[in-house]
């Protein structure tokens, strides 16, 4: 038997896509460390889902499918009212929740307990250099002492640590979509029942949802914006641009605005994308949103890094640890998969924040006619097409 190579593999990030991975090299004889950069995991985030024969397929080969539907959202349609909360029109629960809907910090807790026996955490740091040679990968970090690892992994989201220093700076790689986005928790104070509203205006979409059996509320605001002055984590400043930016919006975006400063677990960023001409080089490669981030709105971030990973992780097995060979395997077999899936985002993104008064006040006049339009049925089929369009070994 051909013996492993290139056992000691570390992993930026500990959401969804490091994790993923981390279940799947210590299954095929790989030793994977996780690194990352908050204190403890992530609780809260925004709803995410997985849909079709191969989100769900790697679920259940993960043996998690049945903890992951027993914390899901349970998320019924999502209707769209007016100033005055009348619900004028819905949309399918299929199209944002697709076949199971789990809250982004409950599937990475599930992940967690999943692998936490057989894997090394380091929480509340990050890597600050790398440096190849023919032997592996000399790291620095913050805290932690320099350690040698086979390979490196970057599974450490839009703004990834590992893509910086690999491959150049974001800018080179990160596309504004021209929309900014903020989700926070609030209480569930308009009695929410596994359903969601949504209130559009030109250029801004408030959103409101009941997760975790209607016990709390989440909101989720977009604004149309080329760029916004603040720094990713000056949480303070963040929320005066989304203060500045709703105040007087209408429905309820000043009750929101109101609860948004006591949130326990606020979140903004710019919406946008990640491309690249290759996710990999030499002994680092690249997983999930920082290499391939497709758009919130799409429903395919979730479920294209939990593809993204055991496909990797069967590169590198059915490799016996030859990254030379693995990685570029990794990426023939991903990319037609990840572009389809951020073709999709791109379109959402048009669709569901519209920032022009014309198609603003399009949508507007065709909420009557929405439950009559088969619009709708054919985004969800849409969605499931493009989810289900990679064959998994």
């Amino acid at each position: 038997m051909t013996p492993i190579t290139n056992r000691n593999i570390l992993i930026s990030g500990a959401s969804v896509a490091g994790p993923a991975l981390a279940y799947w090299l210590h299954r095929y004889g790989f030793t994977p460390t996780i690194v990352e950069r908050a204190p403890a995991l992530r609780e809260g985030g925004h709803a995410v889902d997985c849909r079709g024969k191969a989100h769900m397929t790697v679920l259940r080969r993960m043996g998690i499918l049945d903890a992951v539907e027993a914390a899901r959202t349970g998320m019924g349609p999502t209707w769209y009212v007016n100033s005055a909360g009348k619900r004028l029109a819905s949309l399918p629960a299929d199209l944002f929740a697709g076949d199971v809907e789990i809250l982004r910090g409950d599937l990475a807790r599930i992940l967690y307990d999943a692998t936490a026996q057989h894997t090394e955490y380091i929480f509340g740091d990050s890597i600050t250099a790398m440096r190849e040679d023919g032997d592996g990968v000399h790291v620095t970090f913050e805290h932690t002492p320099p350690r040698r690892f086979d390979l490196v992994i970057g599974a450490d989201g839009i703004h990834s640590k590992v893509r910086s220093l690999a491959f150049g700076p974001e800018s080179r790689y990160f596309k504004h979509l021209g929309l900014h986005c903020a989700i926070f928790t609030t209480p569930n104070h308009l009695g929410l029942q596994y359903t969601a509203l949504a209130y559009s205006t030109p250029g801004k979409l408030v959103s409101i949802y009941s997760p975790r059996h209607n016990t709390e509320a989440k909101a989720v605001l977009w604004f149309a914006s080329p760029s916004a002055d603040y720094h990713r984590h000056d949480i303070a400043r963040q929320k005066q641009i989304l203060a500045d930016t709703f105040r007087g919006n209408g429905w309820e975006s000043d009750p929101l605005l109101v609860a948004m400063w006591d949130s326990p677990d606020f979140y903004f960023d710019a919406i946008g994308q990640v491309h690249m001409e290759t996710w990999t080089t030499g002994r680092t490669a690249l997983l999930g949103d920082a290499a391939y981030s497709p758009f919130p709105l799409s429903g395919m971030g979730t479920g294209l890094a939990l593809v993204g990973a055991y496909v990797l992780a069967g590169e590198l097995a059915t490799a016996h640890g030859d990254h030379r060979t693995a990685f570029p395997a990794y990426e023939q077999e991903m990319r037609g998969y990840a572009e389809k899936c951020m073709k999709m985002g791109q379109g959402v993104s048009k669709f569901m924040v519209p920032q022009s008064r014309t198609m603003a006040w399009f949508l507007r006049q065709n909420y009557k006619l929405m439950p009559y339009l088969p619009g709708k049925s054919l985004m969800a089929k849409g969605a499931r097409k493009t989810a289900e369009s990679i064959p998994l070994k």
